[in-house]
């Protein structure tokens, strides 16, 4: 398997396009909740795992991958690269000072959010392309998407 930074780049781009949705979707749903931060950070983990699973599963299972075998494969290619992600994004909402603590209407917590995902893209590129050269992680679902 390819192991170029185009690729690691590429499963991630993937892997981040599920965690922000659920990353944002558990902030805003967290934060307008008035959740503790905690609270609203487990709901975003929560959900970046379910979304980033959720994308590749829609993916394997287009390709032809029964249910237990295509769940077994998100599961494989994800779980390392979601985990990164959602460890780093989240980190980085926490030392942001008050990023936790502003309100949706506010640009703090926006570029804070933003900010946070593209530090955990840069992050878990270098994670990826080091799976997949090993074939794990992106690896294992490579083939079907370019059937």
């Amino acid at each position: 398997m390819d192991a170029s930074w185009k690729t690691a780049m590429s499963a991630t781009l993937h892997c981040l396009t599920g965690c922000a949705i659920g990353e944002v979707l558990g902030m805003v749903v967290g934060t307008a909740l008035g959740l503790p931060n905690w609270g609203t950070i487990v709901l975003a983990v929560v959900l970046a795992f379910f979304f980033g699973y959720a994308l590749t599963l829609r993916g394997v299972l287009r390709a032809g991958l029964g249910f237990r075998a295509a769940l077994k494969t998100a599961l494989a290619a994800d779980t390392v690269s979601i985990l990164v992600m959602e460890v780093v994004d989240n980190a980085v909402m926490l030392v942001v000072p008050g990023a936790m603590d502003a309100g949706l209407a506010s640009w703090l917590f926006w570029t804070a959010l933003a900010f946070s995902l593209a530090v955990a893209f840069v992050l878990t590129v270098p994670v990826n392309r080091w799976l997949i050269a090993r074939g794990k992680g992106h690896a294992v679902v490579h083939h079907l998407h370019h059937h």
